[in-house]
Order: C-alpha cells, then structure tokens, then sequence
C-alpha cells in the first residue's frame, strides 16, 4: 500500500490537486469562515485523490502493459481535477487542463528533485531540478499577470480637443463636493435579522414585514430550504431594511433610494453606496439604501431574473413605509419627505428594478397576478440605472414623463453592453413634459466598483484571474463619475437646478470634475425636432414628414439595426455611411448626405441648435485592399455640415469646431483573446455620441442665409480622404426661453 502513494509523481499530483481544491475551497462562500471551507476542499482532494487512485489500481490489471503506479496517479489526479473544475473552477477547458499541465510539470520537478535530495542523495542533481521547477512556475506566473493591459491605450488616449468653457469656469459648483447640511446615519429594518445587527439590535426605526408569495412563487424547493435556514425568514416576511443618510434639519427633503444588484448575498451590498448618500444628505437630499441580499443569487441558487418583480415591489413598498412615517406623529421624521419629489437608483439587476418600479407605481394591480392589489401612485420624478440590465424581467419596460440616467463602464465585464440605453429609447415624452433623458458611457469602468464594497473584480474566484483588470480606473475614480452625474442629476430633477442639464447633453463641459477617460454622452428632451431618426420605414431615401435623403458618391450607405457586442439588439436604427476617396478628388466626386426639408419647420419656432448622435463606423467595410488603405486618422471622422436656404444662399461650419470627435472604444475584458470572442464578443460595440452645432455659428459665415426659408441639410465628407461614420438622431433643437 505504501509502493501506491510514496512515489514523486503521485506526490506532485497529489500536491497539484490538493492546492487547486484548497483554493476552490477557500473562494467557495457558503457562510463559514474561509479557512473552514478551504480545509473542507482540501479534505475533499485528498479523499477523491486516494479513492481514485484505489480504484484504478484494482482494475489497473487490465492494462497490464502500463506502469499501474503511473496509470493509476495520472488517471486519479485527471479525475480529480475534471470533477473540480467541473463544481468549482469553471474555467474554459483548453486554459484550465493547459495551465493545469504546466503546473504538473513545476511539481513534478520539484518532487523529483526534492526525492533525489532525500531518497537517492543526489543533491546537485535534485538542486538542479528544484531550480528549474521553481525557475518555470516564477516565469509563468509572471508570464500570466503580463497578459494584463490596454493593447489598444495607443487608440484612445489622444482624444480631439476643443475650447469648451466648463461649468465651474461660469460659477457654477462641482455636485460632487459635499453641501452645508449635517448628516445622520441611521437604519431601519425588522429588528429580528440573525445574520445583520444592524437590521436587529442595532436598528434606530422597527418596521413591518411584507408577503412576497404572489410576486416570488419560485421561492420554493431547495431555494426556500436553504435560504430560510440561513435567513430565517420566508418570502411571506421579507423585511424592510435599509440605510438611511438623512440631512438634519426640518424639513420636507426630496428622496433618493438607492438599490443594489445581484452580487453575492452573503457579501451585504446595501452599504456600498454609503458614499452617494452621504453627498446627497449634506446637500439636502435624504438618501436610502435598501437591503435586497435576501434575493440575490448565491449557492442557494439564482432566481435568474424571476424575482426581478419583487425588487421592484419592495422598493414601492419601502416608499409606502415613509408615507406613513411621513402622515404619523414621530417627530423625528414625521414630515421629513417631499413624497412629491423622489428619485430611484438602480445597480446591475437593480437598474432594471427602478424601471419596473416606475412601471408598478402607476398600476393598480400585479401584471403576473392580478390578485395582488398595488396602491401607490408616489412622485417618482425619475430614476437613475447603473451599469443595468435590460432583459431579466420576461416584460418589456416602456416609461412615460419621467427624467432618465443611465451610466455604463466600457470594462463592465458582467454587463457588457450598454443595456440601460435601450429603456432610454423606449422613454416617450408628451409635449408639456420639461424633464430629459441622458446616458453616459465611460471608458475603463468595470461593473463592481460603483458599489464600494463589490470590489475591482467583476467575477469571483477563480475565474477573476482570467480577467484584464490592469486597464481599470480606480474605485475612487469611477465612483467620483457616479458622484458627480447622481448628484447632478437629483439637483436637476428634484430641486429643478437648470445650471447642470447642460453636462447631461456635452459630458465635455464637466471634464475637470470628472477623471480623465473617455466619455460618450447622449441626451433628448422635447425641445426639440426630430427630422431623421431612421425608425419606422425600409426606405433609405425617406423620413418622417416628407422629408427627402439622398446620398451621393459612397460606397457604403445603409440604415441598420444597432446591435451589442454579443449581437442583442440595441432597440435602435441609424444610419452608416462609407466613403473613400483620393485627396485630390474634384468637387463632383465629395460624399454628400443631404436631408431635403419641408415646410415643417414653419411651426417649430426660433432653432438654436443642430444635433445629432454619432460614432465611428467599420472601416471594414469600405472592402479595400492593403495597398489602397491610407493612414487612418487618430481621432474620429471629421466632415462639414452646410445649410441652404431656398434662395441659394449657404453656409458650412466644420464639426470638429464645437465637438469633441468620438473615437471607437475598445475593450479587453480578459487576459486571452480568444476568451473575449467567447465570453463577450467583439472587442467594441456602437455607442453613439450627442453632437450639436450652434445655428448661430452658421448665420457667422454667411449673414443671407434664411432660416426660415432652410432648404437642405448636407453632410459633406470632405476633410477625411476615407471613412465610415454611424449616424442618428437628426434634429433642430429650438430656443428654449
């Protein structure tokens, strides 16, 4: 029995398998102390390891020919790790057998030369193979971490700049800075919770719990086993926990609730947006933070998406708990809320939620049981959703009259597309509404660290090794974003502070509040018209109102579905143009878009501004060979836009004269390439940038042009010798007095 185990290979196998099941143990949560459960896995190892190996070494003489002691360890130890792999790793296969192998050859040097110091005496020798061993697992652990990094920083660091006049230059204050009120941090919650003394003993406000059985009939089987043993609580009671940061002082204050995502519930993420309430409560905002962990996902299992309604739910019934708080007769907070006047914040799973709730807060009834009776109809003025998802609920959100933000890291490697766009797109407003609609895209953000506590890895171990985490801004950088456009955003809505909305349509305007990164930021509201958006028809040479399109000497010109990295759709359309051309190309050959007006601008009124959304397109696509190709340009595509008026008069003003051009984002989520082609698709997706020119900057060219009797919009592709550009959303904004 002892020939079977003390052999060098058995031993760096045996060593390979136990450290591998120590570090699986070790990452595998399950409420008890790290340590416990990495011994539980390296306990689990060796068990397997040995039962493997007695296994095989009893049906081992039926391969009489192969060594069984070596048959029987390599065997064993295969088994052993595909059975981890397989219930604790999760790695793609190619990289976990292949990084697997290296490290068999690292131990088993080590083994052999440590069995030559001791067994054969043979020191030189087992020095040697000691040396390479260690020599070869250095090397490739660093090897590893060097895979990390922007290969493409080149791309993207030299953005085209433009004298913008910022914000803080006209007086204006940074709403990230802290404001005059003292804050008081305080909880509230069932007062019972067995696992949180701050929802227990700790707890400044008791409150009732809530029966969820109608919204969460999946809270059954071995998810309503395990997560009650553990909670001890039912769907029947969930709590109303939450984190308050309230602004001393009497009173009424406008609300921001603030709820978290699907992260590990045993890591409580309510505290992770301590740092948004405590700058909304000095500048005399409550904020709430809402404890949800009872239905995040875990070893308990996922809801996958079915609890989506209930997130939604207990935000409503969060806000019906301070009405009544808000009509009763504690003096400490009887009176504190404008329940006219509250804003939902949404992360991850959460920002699909405050869409939801949006929706239930007008209803009547549960859409997916109309047994239950809702009665809210609360003055959500308008909701904020982080890096969101858009997909989880089996219903299709579609909002009306309400104020929207969306904020997205392009390293977001949960939610890798830009999901909160799509409700933004479906968000109408009526003609009376004065709100806005705004989203922000940021270069090297992940999803995690706009929560404080989720950390700058958007996967557990192990499979955060895999990923490419050298690009990623700082915690305190990204939530400094999160601060500055939450904080915006809640003065604009609830205290109606017009002097920020300008950095929700030009993120230019804020950059010395903001790191310095790359940023796409689009915005609408209903001061405007809307010529072409490319929606609703197949036809590339109409839009909307009569209007005419026509585009001359392109090789590329298409309307289009936008789509994510991973090929979901966007929910939007626009248009791609594709051009090449020598630099000595006459003035009949120039690429030439040209939107042909009618007369329904006549009861538009005074325009201010012309805007449109862009992005660089495929260059791809233009087809050209190696030979033909010119140096590309380092920033986007720069282009002319003219206007002429029905009396012949013109004037053209360069788009690069009051924009910052955009330039393709790209990202490299992992350490592999062929990981990000598995795992998350292409390297980039389309996300379009607002861009406005000022009507005046045409009527400085050249005073003739009649406004009022515009004929033409032309998009003239004149600066760039080739091309291909993405555009959408073209319209006049009109005076806004």
């Amino acid at each position: 029995m002892k020939n079977l185990f003390l052999k060098p290979t058995f031993v760096a196998v045996a060593i390979l398998v136990i450290t591998l099941f120590g570090v699986a143990g070790y990452h595998y949560a399950i409420g008890y102390p790290a340590w416990v459960t990495m011994l539980a896995g390296i306990l689990i190892g060796i068990v397997l390891l040995i039962i493997l190996k007695l296994v095989l070494t009893w049906v081992s003489p039926f391969a009489k020919k192969i060594p069984t002691t070596l048959v029987t360890t390599i065997l064993g130890g295969f088994l052993a790790l595909y059975i981890m792999r397989m219930y604790a790793f999760g790695w793609p296969s190619i990289l976990f057998y292949g990084l697997t192998l290296f490290g068999f050859v690292c131990f088993i040097l080590l083994t052999l030369g440590v069995w030559q110091i001791i067994k054969k005496k043979n020191a030189k020798k087992g020095a040697v193979l000691v040396v390479i061993g260690v020599a070869l697992g250095v090397l490739g652990f660093y090897g590893f971490t060097a895979l990390d990094g922007d290969p493409y920083v080149d791309e993207s660091s030299s953005e085209e700049t433009i004298d913008v006049a910022f914000l803080s230059e006209m007086g204006i204050e940074d709403p990230s800075q802290k404001g005059d009120f003292e804050v008081e941090v305080f909880t509230y919650g069932s007062g019972t919770d067995e696992k949180r003394p701050e929802y227990a003993a700790d707890i400044k406000i008791k409150t009732p719990t809530v029966d969820a059985s109608r919204l969460l009939p999946e809270w059954k089987g071995k998810k309503k086993k395990w997560r009650e043993k553990y909670w001890g609580f039912g769907v029947d009671s969930f709590p109303l926990n939450a984190r308050v940061y309230m602004p001393k002082g009497e009173g009424p204050f406008p609300m921001v609730m603030m709820v978290h995502g699907n992260h590990s519930m045993l890591d409580y993420s309510d505290g992770g947006y301590a740092y948004l309430g405590e700058l909304l409560a000095s500048r005399g905002i409550i904020g709430v933070s809402v404890d949800e962990n009872f239905i995040n996902g875990h070893w308990s299992g996922d809801f996958m998406g079915k609890e989506m309604p209930t997130r939604a739910w207990l935000l409503l019934k969060h806000l019906e708990q301070w009405k009544k708080w808000n009509d009763g007769t504690d003096p400490d907070i009887k009176g504190k809320v404008d329940m006219d006047n509250i804003v939902l914040v949404g992360h991850s799973r959460g920002g699909e939620a405050v869409s939801i709730a949006a929706a239930f807060n007008k209803l009547d009834r549960f859409p997916d049981n109309g047994n239950e009776k809702f009665n809210f109809n609360f003055g959500i003025q308008g909701i904020i959703t982080i890096a969101p998802t858009d997909y989880r609920y089996d219903r299709e959100i579609s909002l009306e009259d309400i104020n929207y933000l969306s904020i997205q890291g392009a390293y977001d490697s949960d939610e890798t597309s830009f999901w909160g766009m799509r409700p933004f797109r479906r968000l109408q407003f009526s003609e009376d509404f004065d709100g806005f609609k705004a989203g922000l895209y940021m270069n090297h953000a992940n999803h995690g660290q706009f929560n404080s506590t989720w950390g700058r890895s958007d996967f557990g171990a192990p499979m955060k090794w895999l990923l490419n985490l050298k690009p990623l801004i700082s915690g305190e950088e990204q939530r400094q974003a999160a601060k500055v456009y939450v904080s915006a955003f809640a003065e604009a809505v609830l205290k109606g502070n017009k002097d920020y909305q300008p950095m929700f349509q030009n993120v230019d305007l804020v950059s010395d509040w903001l790191p310095k990164e790359d940023y796409r930021s689009q915005y609408s509201d209903i001061h405007k018209n809307v010529l072409v958006n490319f929606e609703g028809d197949l036809d590339v040479t109409s839009a909307s109102n009569d209007i005419k399109l026509s585009a001359e000497n392109f090789k590329v010109w298409r309307e289009t579905e936008l789509l994510a990295r991973d090929g979901g759709s966007q929910h939007n359309n626009a248009l791609v143009l594709g051009w090449s051309h020598g630099s000595d190309v006459d003035s009949d050959s120039i690429p030439i878009y040209s939107i042909a007006l009618t007369d329904t601008l006549k009861n538009f009124g005074p325009i201010d501004t012309l805007a449109f959304s862009m992005a660089i397109g495929d260059v791809s696509e233009l087809k050209m060979e190696d030979k033909e190709k010119p140096e590309m340009p380092d920033t986007g595509f720069n282009f002319s836009i003219m206007l002429k008026d029905s009396l012949g008069n013109s004037a053209s003003v360069e788009l690069t004269e009051y924009n910052r051009l955009p330039k393709k984002i790209k990202t490299k989520f992992t350490k592999f390439d062929f990981l990000d082609e598995k795992m998350i698709g292409k390297d980039s997706e389309t996300q379009l940038k607002s861009c406005y020119v000022p009507i005046s900057s045409f009527l400085a060219k050249n005073d003739s042009l009649k406004l009022t009797k515009l004929q033409s919009i032309n998009l003239v592709f004149d600066k760039d010798t080739l091309g291909v550009v993405v555009l959408d959303d073209i319209e006049f904004y009109r005076k806004n007095n």
